[in-house]
């Protein structure tokens, strides 16, 4: 692959159908990032949920010439103080050979346009792993910043 974007790559929503190119890239993400084995079951269930229930969020792909590229969720916060949605950004994955090819960034933007053209979402978040110092210097080039709030959670085992 040549070292730029091809003009072929688009960004949309996800269909159901590609529950399976999602299911591997959060297989795949979550060990690469954190040394995490996904239970196949309980992945395949969760991204299904989403499909079934589009209060929990919803999937956009990357692809390029009818290839599935990459994939992310976007998730729903109610802020009190700006009386309006955040999404956030989660499960973010671009296949290897796709990577620094501003895929990422295509994707950020689809989303970004579609946050403002809705009067009811005011932002985009997203949270990573600490030590992913690649992903923060991608998202620092996308105008957001990690500076403002750090991430707190508690998970049962």
């Amino acid at each position: 692959m040549e070292n730029k974007i091809q003009p072929q790559i688009t960004v949309r929503e996800a269909h159901p159908s590609e529950q399976e190119a999602i299911v591997q890239f959060q297989t795949e993400m979550a060990w690469e990032t954190e040394k995490v084995t996904l239970q196949p079951d309980t992945i395949k269930k969760g991204v299904k949920a989403v499909f079934e229930n589009p209060h929990l969020g919803s999937y956009f792909i990357a692809e390029n010439n009818g290839e599935v590229i990459a994939s992310l969720m976007v998730t729903y916060e109610w802020s009190d103080w700006r009386n309006s949605l955040v999404w956030w950004l989660q499960s973010v994955y671009v296949i290897p050979q796709y990577r620094r090819h501003g895929v990422f960034s295509k994707m950020y933007e689809h989303i970004r346009s579609l946050v403002i053209e809705n009067e009811n979402v005011a932002g985009i978040r997203l949270y990573m792993i600490h030590h992913n110092e690649v992903a923060g210097r991608v998202y620092e080039q996308m105008g957001m910043d990690g500076n403002h709030y750090r991430l707190f959670e508690w998970m049962k085992s």
